[in-house]
């Protein structure tokens, strides 16, 4: 025992942390080392992020055997984890940790932040090898590598008082070997502390070691002892605000009984019809995915004259696609992009380098999953027929972290319904829930694991029994959604136009009131040119095309479905009430005056509640 003693104390003074004592119930406060604050948002480097200092403190009241702390991407779950690690190793509560991680590449990510805060961990244990050499104090696994032997690793958590930390535990339910590899692992663990950034699940399957409580319809929902969701962290200023830029655009393709089909991307569709419309927008032969990169580009120079490293990230469907797509990116950059095909030997390696280099841009199909760290990220294009909530929690996750004040990512997507719907709920908090019945398509909990697993094996997310062939597609700029707020020009914005520009223009560096203030002031200062341009006493005569008038329908849609988003109301609900406030018959025979006037309104409402 006094050899492991010496062991320990080695990795105490490590930590600086020798001598120092303290009761159970005092709030710690754990120096870290040089290197660690470095990873802290603006105005925390130095000392731990207020969030974490209040998770810590409940911690160190409670001592609980299992805690589960929910945090949004980018928020510092890893520094909270290794800061309670290293307070339970200094008072000797626990001996060893253990980190479970979702993937090779994690785990190694673990490894390294925890060597920076002075805890020497193991990531090439396997439950083959046993023991691991005196320097460490801990081991980084995979939940797969638990599930493959977890006797052998119960064994290992039994001869030491053990904090086992399992970050992004909702993957413990992945499969059913792997939940109750976990239980089996861990269940004599002196400590077990629960991470994760997206607490729901598709599927009904426990997630061990999490408590559920029913909730008021009886139905058990998962309990975290400590959250801290996006809009607390944006407020805090420790992750950024995202513009999301919709594209919509005309798209054409035919089915193999030979019919072709002509539609608009975002317009009202049926669910295969929809899945096919957006397969035809990222299909790489088109015009569509071209003209978006080019935007995105257009936007990361932008970015860039503000902060001189940002980089952007293509999320694929497939590797195929993901191929295709840095080949566009090298003709418009004149630079080869990185691409990460799937988490294969040599993954971890082009991460690291595109996180050190300024190189633009990073094409990935699997790569996107939780706790990739590449701080700089400021751009994506999400360019996936993924349509999940977890997912797009996910892929989002990657460029929320701030680095400095003012700093603002700026996402791509198509302009469907159910992702513009993901983007407006990005601050919503959703718990486990179990026994819940899917009842809706649209439900957030209908099944998707079979389509995020698909897709992050480099497949595609639709069923190849569909029958589909691209022909052509064009891309339009739709709207730019910000804070739950949509803002535009009327009519259709062509790509590269000026009227596009005076939303990729945008400056890098804004706060978001000021953000918030520029696209109101552009969408303004539009609207006022373009009326300048007719007399003001002349009459705003009936719009008599259907190109004109259908245009303005398809904008006020969309802005009535993005208030339903924000505020839950049903769309016809925010119909009728429209017709209230500014008269007319039913949008479908109303005239341009009477659609423009409904858009103006629906957007003042949304600028009040911003407010």
């Amino acid at each position: 025992m006094g050899v492991h003693e010496g062991r320990l104390g080695r990795v105490w003074r490590r930590l600086g942390l020798r001598g120092v004592t303290r009761g159970e119930d005092a709030a710690p406060q754990i120096p870290l080392t040089p290197a660690w604050p470095e990873r802290a948002a603006w105005g925390t480097a130095g000392s731990l992020r207020a969030w974490q200092s209040e998770a810590m403190a409940q911690y160190a009241q409670r001592q609980p055997r299992d805690f589960l702390a929910v945090a949004t991407p980018g928020a510092g779950k890893t520094t909270f984890a290794l800061t309670v690690a290293a307070d339970l190793l200094n008072r000797r509560v626990v001996e060893r940790v253990t980190v479970v991680a979702p993937t090779e590449h994690l785990k190694t990510q673990w490894a390294e932040a925890a060597a920076r805060a002075g805890i020497p961990l193991d990531p090439a244990y396997s439950a083959g090898k046993g023991k691991t050499s005196a320097d460490f104090v801990g081991i980084a696994v995979t939940y797969a590598g638990v599930a493959v032997n977890p006797l052998a690793m119960r064994i290992r958590t039994e001869r030491f008082k053990t904090l086992v930390i399992l970050d992004e535990v909702h993957h413990a339910g992945d499969a059913l070997s792997w939940g109750e590899g976990i239980r089996e692992a861990f269940e004599p663990a002196h400590r077990r502390l629960s991470l994760t950034g997206t607490p729901f699940r598709s599927d009904i399957n426990p997630i061990p070691f999490v408590t559920y409580a029913p909730g008021e319809d009886g139905i058990p929902r998962s309990f975290a002892d400590y959250s801290y969701g996006y809009a607390e962290a944006l407020a805090d200023h420790v992750v950024r605000p995202v513009l999301f830029m919709a594209y919509s655009g005309e798209l054409q393709w035919r089915t193999r009984a030979g019919d072709e089909v002509a539609a608009q991307l975002g317009e009202p569709l049926t669910k295969d019809l929809n899945a096919q419309a957006l397969r035809t927008a990222l299909d790489p032969k088109g015009a569509w995915i071209p003209a978006v990169l080019t935007a995105a580009d257009t936007r990361l120079s932008e970015v860039r004259r503000h902060v001189p490293d940002a980089g952007g990230l293509v999320i694929a469907t497939d590797q195929d696609s993901a191929r295709a797509y840095a080949a566009v990116l090298k003709a418009l950059t004149k630079e080869s992009p990185t691409v990460v095909l799937s988490d294969e030997a040599g993954a971890s390696k082009k991460i690291a380098e595109f996180t050190a280099s300024d190189k633009r841009w990073m094409v990935a199909v699997r790569m996107v999953s939780e706790g990739v760290d590449v701080p700089r990220l400021a751009v994506g294009v999400y360019a996936t027929t993924t349509a999940t909530p977890l997912f797009f929690a996910q892929a989002v996750g990657r460029f929320v972290r701030a680095r400095s004040r003012g700093e603002t990512a700026s996402i791509f997507l198509p302009s469907v319904p159910s992702l513009l719907g993901f983007a407006c709920e990005l601050e919503a908090a959703r718990d486990h829930v179990l026994g819940r019945r899917i009842t809706d398509e649209s439900d957030i909990f209908a099944a998707e694991n079979d389509l995020l697993a698909r897709a992050q094996a480099g497949e595609s997310a639709v069923e190849e029994g569909v029958p589909f062939e691209a022909l052509g597609s064009q891309a339009r700029f739709d709207h730019v959604l910000f804070d739950g707020a949509t803002f535009g020009h009327e009519g259709e914005v062509q790509v590269g136009s000026e009227e596009e520009m005076d939303f990729l223009g945008i400056p890098g560096l804004l706060e978001p009131s000021q953000m918030r203030e520029l696209l109101q002031q552009r969408q303004s200062d539009r609207a006022k040119t373009r009326r300048s341009a007719k007399d003001a006493d002349e009459v705003v005569e009936e719009l008599t095309t259907h190109e004109q008038l259908a245009a303005l329908r398809r904008e006020l849609n969309a802005l009535v479905g993005a208030w339903h988003h924000r505020t839950g109301q049903p769309h016809g609900v925010t119909h009728a009430e429209l017709r209230r406030e500014c008269g007319g018959p039913a949008s479908a025979v109303a005239n341009a005056t009477q659609l423009r006037a409904r858009i103006d309104r629906v957007r003042e409402w949304a600028a009040r509640k911003s407010g």
